[in-house]
């Protein structure tokens, strides 16, 4: 697997509609409770708008919405304790909202089965899904985050904040 140096990697691990999604902890800047959110106007819907994080503007991204989960965050209510992850490399910045602070995972490449087979209602190349981690009572899916708003939602995500 490219990306993934040496026998072991570090992962940020995170839950998304019930299901535990990991990163690499490479590709992550830090966790920050989530700051109000601005509203854009003709977003695509898991785009929630952006937030100036440490002076920075941010886009604020629902990872639930994109792939279409059971939604658990709730943004804009008065109990909507979230905290974001910030994905940032030299071309893109954006937050992903997550419900539970993320924990880390240190896990020897061996564990990570990337050759998967996935039947997908639309015929939609998954191709930012790396890997699944096998553990003893779990699964974890392994997500490139950067390919995932890589496509067609380049331009909506990072034209805000570039």
């Amino acid at each position: 697997m490219e990306n993934i140096k040496g026998d072991i990697c570090q992962l940020i691990v995170f839950k998304q509609g019930g299901q535990e999604y990991a990163i690499l902890v490479e590709a992550i800047k830090e966790v920050v409770l989530t700051p109000r959110i601005t509203k854009m106007p003709e977003m695509l819907p898991h785009v929630k708008g952006i937030s100036n994080i440490r002076g920075n503007i941010i886009t604020i991204v629902n990872l639930e919405e994109k792939f279409n989960l059971e939604r658990t965050i709730d943004v804009g209510g008065e109990n909507d304790k979230n905290f974001t992850l910030i994905i940032e490399n030299e071309d893109k910045r954006f937050g992903i909202l997550v419900k539970e602070v993320p924990g880390t995972l240190t896990v020897s490449k061996s564990t990570i089965t990337d050759n998967f087979s996935m039947e997908s209602g639309d015929n939609i190349e998954k191709d930012y899904l790396k890997g699944i981690v096998r553990m003893k009572d779990r699964l974890v899916i392994l997500i490139d985050i950067l390919k995932v708003f890589e496509v067609r939602e380049q331009k909506p995500v990072s034209s805000l904040v570039n």
